[in-house]
């Protein structure tokens, strides 16, 4: 399981990660994941996009990702696109 060094972009998981900081992710490689965890994946309509969400339900091999930020309007996040596959998941943070 590699590293993965992974800059924040955007205020969506404000204020527990701010923007332009780095973190430190694991790669996903099947390992168990939980409610709480944050993890980086490629968004369900761009795949140019890197997303970073906190996982708040799992439903089979479903999770429903939010970002932390309490504005609704900050998170582009599973309120509009619902729930992702798990295999969309790249890494998860440390």
């Amino acid at each position: 399981m590699g590293k993965l060094q992974v800059t924040i972009r955007g205020s969506s998981m404000s204020p527990s990660l701010e923007d332009g900081q780095e973190i430190i992710c694991s790669e996903y490689v099947g390992q168990e994941i939980f409610v709480g965890q944050v993890v980086i994946f490629m968004h369900p309509f761009d795949n140019n996009i890197t997303a970073a969400k906190r996982i708040s339900a799992i439903n089979g091999k479903k999770l429903f990702v939010v970002g932390d930020n309490p504005d609704p309007l900050s998170s582009d996040d599973s309120h509009n696109f619902g729930f992702i596959d798990i295999s969309s998941v790249i890494a998860v943070a440390d």
